[in-house]
């Protein structure tokens, strides 16, 4: 108990540490620093296995709970970039993940979850479950949000900065109208989410499927959610999540792990060059098909989170908020299937 205590309080300080300095997923990064480095220099870090279940449950009811009516109603209008976008990142996803395979000394599983574009800190705790290096793909999924908050936003306003264009020539009005959210927001509903999410997520976790927790929590809570308008979930309560799947891969690490982050290099060049060729490419065929503009459709591609993508869109002048939805949908089936995919993949070979 007093180590599990020691291992929170650690991981809590650094985790909001980081979060304080407004480092990308920095509430999860600082948590897996911390605990790494009590467990290499103390070898007295410790989490319970019950941790992942847990951590999978919050996060799956978080990702439910963010589901609004009005995202449904948007669906037939974006039906066909959605398409084109999630099949992109699972095209993407396949191809850097086997190239990673073939590239380093990591095994398959891992190489392919380093690369999917879903949560930074619920992708590594899923892989944990899967029997992937979670610490691993825990340094990737950080590199990939970087990659989105910072670097490819950039990216985009430069290159049309460099045009010196505007996009006039839209084949549709952009969808400007705010999304309508639940004022749901009581202790009520807020114990009535984690009791379904718990009760759901551990039929999910005895069903036999990968990440089964994590997939019928979201599903369990987004039913209660577009039925009954009854879900939520605090952001405390995800962030606490957050800290403690920090804490828990932390707890993972030795010297030996560290040491090997050197075999990650080539994979985290691979992968940055592929996430900016599909923002890029992907972008594109989306403005000519559907009638985004370039920077719209870029955005759409870029990998970040719905959240920082509502901002990141702001700041670059961009009100369409049919970007956010799409964020939105891709969280949700990247984490729900691609693992599933993954799974069925690995078994397979």
């Amino acid at each position: 108990m007093i180590h599990l205590l020691l291992t929170l309080l650690v991981g809590g300080a650094l985790g909001f540490l980081f979060y304080k300095q407004k480092i990308p997923g920095g509430l999860m990064i600082g948590a897996v620093i911390g605990v790494a480095f009590l467990n290499i220099l103390f070898a007295c870090a410790f989490m319970p296995n019950e941790t992942k279940t847990f951590v999978l449950i919050i996060a799956g009811a978080f990702i439910g709970s963010t589901i609004e009516k009005s995202d449904l109603r948007r669906l037939p209008y974006i039906a066909g970039p959605t398409m084109v976008m999630l099949l992109s990142f699972l095209l993407l996803n396949l191809l850097i993940g086997t190239i990673i395979y073939w590239i380093s000394p990591l095994d398959l599983v891992t190489s392919l979850m380093m690369v999917v574009p879903g949560g930074i800190s619920d992708t590594p705790i899923i892989a944990a479950a899967m029997g992937a290096d979670a610490p691993k793909v825990a340094v990737m999924q950080m590199v990939r949000q970087v990659l989105g908050i910072g670097i490819l936003p950039s990216l985009i306003l430069a290159y049309h900065t460099r045009k010196k264009t505007v996009d006039n020539n839209s084949k549709r009005e952009a969808f400007t109208e705010e999304r309508k959210k639940s004022n749901t927001k009581s202790w009520t509903a807020f114990l009535t989410t984690i009791i379904i999410a718990l009760i759901f997520g551990l039929i999910g976790k005895y069903s036999g499927l990968p990440a089964g927790a994590f997939v019928f929590s979201i599903l369990s809570v987004m039913a209660l959610k577009l039925i009954f308008d009854f879900a939520y979930l605090p952001r405390w309560a995800k962030q606490g999540a957050q800290i403690v799947s920090g804490a828990y891969i932390g707890s993972s690490i030795v010297l030996k792990d560290v040491i090997e982050l050197q075999f990650l290099i080539l994979p985290l060049l691979v992968s940055v060059i592929g996430y900016i060729l599909n923002c890029f490419i992907t972008g594109k065929i989306i403005s000519k098909l559907y009638g985004f503009s370039s920077k719209e459709a870029m955005l759409i591609t870029t990998p970040a989170g719905a959240s920082d993508m509502a901002l990141i869109s702001a700041d670059m002048g961009v009100q369409n908020t049919d970007i956010i939805v799409l964020q939105i949908i891709r969280a949700v089936v990247v984490m729900t299937f691609f693992p599933q995919i993954i799974s069925m993949i690995c078994s397979f070979f």
